[in-house]
Formats: structure tokens, sequence, C-alpha cells
């Protein structure tokens, strides 16, 4: 599990924190699956919809364009059912859907206190082509600017809640769950606004609101729904992983009896002896997970990981090769795979294999980094300066991104794509630098 430290679009009544985005191919399946019901029920489709986790303790979900929803970690583990989780999404999907989108980015542009949302999308979008580097963006605003781009209105809010009960029952999951999920947040907008959880400031809650949500549950019926037994057990495996790795290891294994054999059992005491760290109890879990499902690639990068942060690199590269066998389609492991060929010194295969995991996910600092270790020690100072700007840019370092970005242009053959995305990042970086000097 990757657990990029970022500034990340957490929006609270408080100044712009550093949290991180987490980027882990086993919980982003998990949550494909778990809303893969819910956005076919919308209309949506499963596949435009990508679910995204940050690591905040604190309790929130948002959406920041119409191809991501980000939900916090604090808000997954609060959570008790799949059912609660897939509330969360079919409202955040109904945003979406009812256009409340368009009109936040409507008033994004038109809003002053706004103005540096712009140039900073912008910048992200010089970089990847696509959106999902906008939330490893410091947001230079105030709260208020970020409630005029995040906030929802009541209306909207309704409007969401009615259409994620719908969706609810068209996917058969109980919408009572949405109602199970607004008292969670119950008696939030009472608390001094530096104490509530950020969802209050952006999703107003209110007595009316809950009132309804209960007659959209009653209205549209579905109380005898089950849960699925797919969904059911990805949201298993999502929490151990989570729980795992965000939790006190202590607290997690006194959780588990140590009787319990169980597949979710292996997983969870794997992670939290490896987070002890304890390796030999981490590589006893693993290997008997491994025995359980031996060709799960999700399980087979967990030991590639273990193996790798406990430096036993030269026995991590074979598995996290298979891994990539058993997933080729996954960009993660490919980039793991590359950081633990370099981390081995292979240093020519780890350029090779980095280069791959680019070409399918471009907007993944640590992948950057590991790539521009890589060009570096190949002798590609030019390469190596142009991943190093990408990575700044995707942080939102702008200033450090146009440095590198200059020190690349110099260095590469100028035209070629390398030199082309330099130059976007470098001109995004003077287009900032010039607003703050405006600003002042």
């Amino acid at each position: 599990m990757i657990i990029v430290m970022i500034a990340v679009l957490i929006i609270s009544s408080a100044p712009v924190r550093a949290a991180g985005l987490i980027r882990d191919a086993e919980i982003e399946r998990a949550l494909a699956e778990i809303a893969a019901p819910i956005l076919n029920a919308a209309g949506i489709g499963k596949n435009r919809i990508k679910i995204r986790v940050i690591n905040s303790s604190s309790l929130n979900a948002f959406v920041a364009d119409h191809s991501h929803i980000y939900i916090h970690s604090g808000l997954i583990l609060k959570l008790k059912t799949v059912e609660q989780l897939q509330a969360v999404i079919a409202h955040e999907a109904a945003h979406i859907s009812n256009g409340h989108i368009n009109r936040r980015l409507s008033n994004a542009r038109s809003a002053k206190t706004a103005a540096g949302i712009g140039a900073l999308l912008a910048a992200a979008a010089a970089v990847s082509g696509n959106g999902e580097a906008a939330a490893g963006i410091a947001l230079g605003t105030q709260s208020s600017a970020k409630r005029v781009f995040f906030g929802h209105t009541r209306a909207e809010e309704n409007s969401a809640d009615q259409s994620a009960a719908r969706y609810m029952v068209r996917a058969k999951v109980n919408p009572q769950a949405m109602v199970e999920v607004l008292n969670i947040f119950r008696g939030q907008e009472a608390l001094n606004i530096n104490r509530r959880d950020p969802y209050a400031s952006t999703h107003p809650l209110h007595s009316d609101r809950i009132r309804a949500a209960k007659g959209y549950a009653a209205a549209y019926g579905g109380t005898s729904a089950k849960p699925s037994v797919n969904t059911t057990y990805w949201y298993a495996r999502v929490r151990a992983k989570l729980g795992g790795f965000l939790q006190n290891p202590s607290y997690t294994l006194r959780r588990v009896k140590k009787s319990d054999k169980s597949e979710i059992a292996l997983l969870t005491r794997a992670i939290a002896y490896h987070k002890k760290p304890d390796i030999k109890q981490a590589k006893a879990n693993i290997n008997a997970l491994l025995s359980l499902r031996p060709n799960d690639p999700y399980y087979t990068e967990l030991k590639g990981q273990i193996l790798l942060e406990s430096r036993e690199f030269a026995a991590a590269v074979p598995v996290y090769q298979r891994a990539v066998k058993l997933a080729p389609n996954e960009p993660l492991f490919l980039a793991d795979y590359g950081r633990a060929l370099l981390a081995a010194k292979q240093y020519k295969s780890a350029l090779s294999v980095l280069k791959k995991a680019y070409g399918r996910d471009g907007a993944n600092p640590r992948l950057l980094r590991n790539l521009a270790q890589a060009y570096a020690h190949a002798g590609n100072n030019g390469m190596a300066s142009s991943a190093t700007a990408e990575r700044y840019a995707v942080l939102g370092r702008l200033s450090d991104a146009g440095i590198h970005a200059n020190r690349a242009m110099g260095l590469l053959p100028r035209g070629s794509s390398a030199w082309l995305r330099a130059q976007d990042i470098s001109i995004a970086a003077e287009r900032a630098g010039a607003k703050k000097k405006r600003k002042r």
C-alpha cells in the first residue's frame, strides 16, 4: 500500500493540511467491486468512476470532478456494513448524475475567491492529462473558497439523497443504510466549526434531511434486501487492509483471535505483524494466506511489500514479478516491481519496468521519483529532471517543478515529447508564480 504524503483536497474549516492519498491496488479493486452495483444502477457505468481513499481519520466523502469519488479512510473504518459504504458512494454518485458538479465548476470559474483553483488544476492537467492529479494538489485558498468549490446546498443534498435511495433499491441494497450513515453525523452541525468533521461543512445535515431520507427508505422499500456475498467479502478485505496499515498494530492484533485462521484474520495479522515489526510472524501469516489463495495477485503483492520494506530486496523481486504476471494490467504492481528492482540495484531492468508503469499511470509521485532515480543511474539526466519536474507538479510544488522543468528543457532534444511536457510545467509554474506576486 502506498500512502503518498501530499496536501490533498481535505475540506474543512481549518487550513489545508498534509494528508495522504492512498494508492493500493487491492483497496481500489475492493471499492470498485463494492461500487459497481450502485454505479450501474445510477446509469453511470462501473468503469467511468474511480473510488480513491484519502488517509485521514476525519469523516468525509466528496467528488471533485465527473470521474472520481474520494472517501476518507476514517469514514470507511467508522462504517459498520458494506451497505453503509454503498450509501455513501450512492450519494456522491448522485451529485455527479444530477449535474451538481457542473454547477460547482461554473461557480468556481466565476468566484474570485477560488481563482487559484484553475491554475493549480491546469498544472495537474499539463502533467497527467487527467483529473486524478487534482487530488494531489495543494489548494492555495482560504476556507471560503473551498466551500465555494465543494459545498452543496440543502436542495442538492435532498436531491442526492433521493437519487441515492433509488439507486440502492435498483442495486438490491437496503436504503435504510443511508439513514444509518446520516445518523452517524447527527449532531455535527451543533458542534463548534473547528470540531466538526468536514462532512458537516460540505454536506448540510439537518433534521428535515434525515426525516426525508427516512421517507425515501420507507417509500422505496427494500428493507428485506440482503447484503451481496461478493461486496461483503471485498468490504472485509478493504477494512482489514486499511485497519492493518493505519491503526496501531497492537490494537489490531488484540481484535483478532489467535485461533482464527480465516482468510481475513490472516490478512489482518500479516499486515499488523509487518507494521509492528515482526517479520517472522508477518511471513508466516502471509504464506498461510497464499496457501489459501495461491493465485491472488493482491496477496502476492502484499508479500512483496513485506519483503521489500524488510529490506529483503532480492527476495522481493521475484514475488513482485509474479504479482505482475497474475495482474498484468495493474500499473501499481508494475511500479512496485520497478521499485524492487531499483532497490536490488538491477538498474537496467528497473528502468524498463518503470517506463512501462509510467505509460499506464503517469500521475503517481512515488513512481515518478523512482523513475527519475532509474534515469539518473542510466546517465540520462535530462529525463531524470523531467520526471522530477512532473513529480513536483503532481505534488503541487510548482516552484520546484519549474526549476527542474527548465533544467530538463536544457538537456532534452527540443520538441521531443519529454521536452514539451517540461515546457508545459514551466509555463504553469511561471503563471502560478505571477499570480502569487499579484496577490502580494
